[in-house]
């Protein structure tokens, strides 16, 4: 009986500290499912987005194609605590922010020069296999842009 008590303490111990430890649900690969992703007409697209953790902060890696066809990589590396980070290879931003509201979604601006250029959402599934980004802003021409952006997860 005292064998079992132990046991049943040590898996507990060892399911908590899993669950502890468990990335969250950013983290991850993420590429876009264009079948389910509805971008205004000339939007840049970031075609893979992947969150990792950097010791105490979360870096950002960014695929994708603007405008024009032509490829695009930004980086970030920051904390979701509202504050702004700068961001690097990214025409539209220097700095980005992005806001915990909970454990399953982000909110996030991007600013040029200190002005906002992007704002948007971003909710990942209950599940954790699907990530979608609301977003509107300017592009590089200051045209209006908006849209959202479906990722699944890989």
């Amino acid at each position: 009986m005292k064998a079992n008590a132990i046991l049943v303490a040590v898996v507990l111990c060892f399911v908590g500290a899993a669950v502890c430890l468990a990335a969250d649900a950013f983290t991850g690969t993420w590429k876009l499912n264009e079948a389910k992703s509805k971008l205004s007409p000339g939007m840049p697209k970031n075609t893979s987005v992947v969150y990792e953790d950097a010791g105490e902060n979360v870096k950002v890696t960014v695929e994708g194609v603007d405008a024009d066809g032509k490829a695009t990589h930004n980086e970030w590396t920051g904390k979701f605590d509202g504050k702004d980070y700068p961001v690097t290879g990214d025409a539209t931003s220097d700095a980005r922010s992005y806001k915990k509201v909970n454990d399953h979604t982000l909110t996030f601006a991007g600013k040029k020069g200190g002005k906002v250029t992007l704002s948007g959402r971003i909710v990942v599934s209950a599940d954790g296999k699907t990530r979608t980004v609301t977003v509107s802003g300017t592009d590089t021409k200051g045209n209006k842009v908006s849209g959202t952006a479906v990722y699944d997860k890989q």
